[in-house]
């Protein structure tokens, strides 16, 4: 069993095996997420980071091992309970982006309304600061059909962030957008970390940014899944066994990848 007695810890994972019924995809995952931190997880395509995110978040059953939530494992808690203390954004397309901005955001309300979805005042407020927070107030009557990819992830995330749970989970949230909107995105998710007393896990290939930003890593590699801060995971030399050395090579100086000539 996980000691979940821990201050401030919101996630807590320990032995965790993930994969599709009796198909193990990756074993020994360990790691944990306090409040404030902006966790990535990376590895090479294919090595499970979408299926340990969709474990996290009871989308797939976990194979063995423990996921503590707060003061309970991830299993003991009803559906409802859950909605309240993790959300997720996934790269998955919408059902619906004939959704207005404020339409999609206020369904991140609803683990709290009544049958009929009824927004109370307190629920229209925390959506406008939602609106607010991720700078959205001028396009907020638009449908999520007319968005650019940028505003429509960060439509997602103020879904999130208005659900006000203490856990979000997001797989590849700068897929597809350029450079300038992939260092916002994670800007701003790093800022409602440290600025919410939120625990943010997102998957990501984008691994020099992750080192750039991110308070904690998780590498799975299907051996031992090193987790720890960046420069931990430099001195331990991680980064250098991620991919093929002839092919590209990791400056551990400068945090960056080398394409091998």
């Amino acid at each position: 069993m996980i000691d979940l007695n821990k201050i401030h810890i919101n996630l807590h994972i320990k032995n965790l095996s993930i994969g599709y019924k009796n198909k193990t995809i990756v074993e020994n995952i360990t790691f944990s997420g306090k409040e404030r931190d902006l966790i990535a997880i990376i590895g090479v395509n294919g090595v499970g980071k979408s299926t340990l995110l969709k474990t996290l978040a009871q989308m797939l059953p976990k194979l063995s091992g423990a996921v503590g939530v707060q003061q309970k494992e991830l299993e003991h808690y009803p559906p409802i309970e859950l909605a309240s203390l993790i959300s997720v954004v996934l790269t998955d397309g919408l059902a619906s982006k004939d959704l207005s901005v404020l339409e999609l955001i206020a369904l991140g309300r609803q683990p709290y309304t009544n049958w009929l979805g009824s927004l109370k005042q307190e629920d229209k407020k925390i959506v406008q600061g939602a609106i607010q927070d991720l700078d959205l107030v001028e396009i907020q009557h638009k449908k999520c059909y007319e968005l650019s990819d940028g505003q429509l992830q960060r439509v997602l995330i103020a879904r999130a962030l208005a659900q006000d749970t203490n856990i979000i989970l997001l797989d590849e949230p700068t897929s597809h957008l350029d450079l300038y909107h992939k260092v916002q995105i994670l800007k701003l998710l790093k800022s409602i970390a440290k600025n919410r007393n939120k625990t943010i896990v997102y998957t990501t290939h984008e691994i020099e940014m992750a080192i750039q930003l991110c308070d904690k890593i998780l590498l799975l590699n299907k051996k031992e899944n090193p987790f720890g801060e960046p420069y931990e995971l430099i001195e331990q030399g991680v980064f250098e066994s991620l991919f093929p050395k002839d092919t590209v090579t990791f400056d551990a100086t400068s945090g960056t990848f080398k394409i091998k000539k």
